[in-house]
């Protein structure tokens, strides 16, 4: 999902977070001005449902509006960490990191 409060808020000419603070002490949402803070300059990692009602009437807007599904290809792109493709075709066991001493760890049982 991609957080989408910045461009709704724009869409209602709010601008910085203390102008959507103002907007949503207005429908009796009050959090903090650094809860706003973070809500404005990145994605969270999770959002209470009342909350969330609370912002969509702030912002008179819908959840679909805030949150926006991502594609499946982009999702797969992010999801596919360099090395872990090869591994998971190959069917190898991955080699376990050397610790501090340099000596190598053996690995779990199957």
């Amino acid at each position: 999902m991609k957080w989408n409060l910045r461009m709704v808020a724009a869409q209602r000419d709010i601008w910085r977070p203390v102008q959507l603070l103002a907007a949503f002490n207005e429908v009796g949402f009050t959090p903090s001005l650094s809860k706003v803070a973070a809500m404005w300059g990145g994605q969270p990692v999770t959002v209470r449902l009342d909350d969330l009602d609370k912002i969509c009437a702030a912002l008179d807007c819908t959840v679909a509006d805030l949150m926006l599904a991502e594609t499946a290809g982009h999702l797969a792109q992010r999801d596919d960490a360099p090395g872990q493709a090869a591994v998971a075709q190959a069917g190898a066991r991955p080699v376990p990191r050397t610790t501090g001493g340099g000596g190598r760890r053996s690995l779990p049982p199957n």
